[in-house]
């Protein structure tokens, strides 16, 4: 009797703690939430409000003069001096510049007879001429292959130089670097960069080069990308979507209003003398193509977008490549900011709007805010604020902004405006990282040095295509999972599921589309093909 009695009282003692437990973690936790969680929450609105705005302005604003040069056909011929090149009868091709192409390339064995074969082909006059592929290839059977092309070339009557190195110090900066200490390149005036997947038309040089003679003050002529396999799959045909905007509106308006932009690191020619003025190539991060652009035109030279001159160029058909691709342009940009941003303030060959220019606009509105605002807002605070009925959203923030942003995005490609609600889908899972590697940029961390060649399929027929990813796929498919990109997904369904059961915004028409796209990216259903 004695011990039912003990185990009676027992067990009121240890239900009442649980209920006196229940109700202090519940005071608890209404006390947290009351007094960090939504006041956080308000805060992370407004400062994704406040992003969303810059970020529209930003891109209006460039829009805007886009718009301008096209209706009022402001060409770059109309703006500065340019005349055809012609022979003199008594120089003959003397008359005619030297100029200097380099072709950087690493293990480009589908690609390197693109590029070689084009250069080759200009219309310039051959001993005016001195090509330069620089091969840090380290799969010697490419090696040899790509020196047996150049040794066609050579029997062929082109002055073409098979440069290697020993170690790839600086990457592909560093190739270029050494490439230009060579004596021959002393007496060259201009110098040309092709990636190894890009073909430049016929008359590239005769087209870009007038500006550079006839215009003493022009360091750089960039032109325009056009993506041989844009149609290959869904991936590439919105990657063209984002890249026709930056080459229309970004590379245009930055052209016409600053004659500044960032160099593509290809299909662009350089004048040599503005390149050392700027020190040259620097190692000092993986986007050696825009650091050289900032620091020359902090001398004081000008830039010339040439937007109808197109170069074919190939884009990354495997979700893996264009991870990796974006990692390097978004985690660059973002270090090359910390490590120039004093230099541009005390810059004193540009004028004062030049630096907000480029402090404000190049590079942290359009390489910081842009991909911080993209992930955080639409895939983080949207997404949590449903769990938070005192969290109100204006109606303007989630709808009206980024439906205009799309807008703008997407007026470059109208063929493809079909695909906009998945390119909005695609590039918000891509925002996951662009915006880490961001972080990584700013804070110097583990992969901010990181360089991994895009990997290229060239010409190569689909079926070679196809038999080459056969072979590459993994043994076990789980090895193709994406976690990261798996475990967001959860979450987002998640918050999709509560704001559909309990609130009355109607967030999950945008968050269960974004949750089923981190799933399909997550298992690898994107591109060609989509290993971890």
């Amino acid at each position: 009797m004695e011990g039912n009695l003990s185990a009676v009282v027992a067990r009121y003692i240890y239900q009442t703690y649980d209920l006196f437990s229940s109700v202090l973690i519940a005071e608890a936790w209404t006390a947290v939430r009351a007094a960090a969680l939504v006041p956080l929450m308000r805060a992370a609105v407004a400062l994704c409000l406040a992003m969303s705005v810059m970020l529209l302005i930003e891109k209006l604003s460039m829009a805007v003069v886009a718009l301008y040069v096209k209706v009022f056909r402001r060409t770059p011929e109309k703006v500065y001096k340019w005349e055809p090149l012609s022979q003199d009868l008594e120089l003959g091709s003397l008359s005619f510049p030297l100029v200097l192409v380099q072709i950087p390339m690493f293990n480009e064995r589908e690609v390197y007879q693109i590029s070689i074969g084009a250069v080759c082909s200009l219309s310039w006059p051959y001993d005016r001429l001195l090509i330069q592929v620089l091969d840090d290839s380290t799969d010697m059977t490419i090696r040899e292959l790509v020196q047996g092309e150049c040794e066609k070339w050579s029997k062929k009557g082109r002055n073409i130089y098979y440069i290697t190195r020993d170690n790839r110090n600086g990457y592909k900066a560093g190739a270029m670097k050494e490439a230009m200490e060579l004596d021959y390149v002393k007496k060259c005036d201009y110098v040309a960069i092709f990636d190894a997947d890009h073909e430049p038309s016929s008359d590239f040089l005769m087209r870009t080069i007038p500006f550079l003679e006839h215009n003493p003050d022009i360091a750089l002529v960039q032109a325009r990308w056009k993506f041989s396999n844009a149609d290959e799959c869904v991936m590439t045909r919105i990657q063209e979507i984002s890249l026709n905007y930056h080459f229309q509106v970004e590379q245009q308006s930055g052209s016409s209003i600053m004659a500044f932009f960032g160099f593509n690191g290809t299909a662009g020619v350089w004048r040599i003398q503005a390149i050392n003025d700027a020190e040259g190539w620097k190692e000092r991060t993986t986007v050696e193509d825009m650091d050289l652009a900032v620091r020359v035109t902090l001398q004081g030279w000008k830039f010339v977008y040439v937007g109808d001159l197109e170069v074919k160029s190939e884009l990354p058909s495997s979700y893996k490549a264009y991870r990796y691709q974006q990692h390097r342009w978004s985690c660059g940009p973002a270090n090359l900011f910390k490590k120039m941003a004093i230099d541009i303030i005390k810059a004193k060959k540009v004028s004062l709007w030049k630096k907000l220019f480029l402090l404000y606009n190049f590079f942290f509105a359009r390489r910081i805010v842009a991909h911080k605002v993209t992930f955080f807002f639409y895939c983080v605070v949207i997404p949590l604020s449903s769990f938070f009925p005192e969290i109100i959203i204006p109606k303007w923030g989630v709808l009206y902004i980024p439906a205009m942003i799309t807008i703008i995005n997407s007026v470059g490609t109208p063929r493809s405006l079909y695909l906009i609600i998945i390119w909005v889908l695609f590039e918000n899972v891509m925002s996951l990282h662009r915006c880490k590697a961001v972080c990584i940029g700013i804070l110097e961390a583990g992969r901010v040095n990181e360089w991994i060649v895009t990997e290229k399929l060239g010409n190569a027929p689909k079926a070679k295509q196809s038999s080459t990813v056969a072979k590459k796929s993994p043994s076990k498919f789980w090895q193709r999972f994406l976690f990261l990109e798996l475990g967001i997904g959860v979450i987002l369904l998640a918050c999709a599921c509560h704001n559909f059961l309990f609130r009355t915004n109607q967030y999950f028409v945008f968050i269960f589309p974004l949750s089923v796209s981190f799933f399909t990216m997550g298992f690898g259903y994107v591109g060609t093909y989509s290993p971890p």
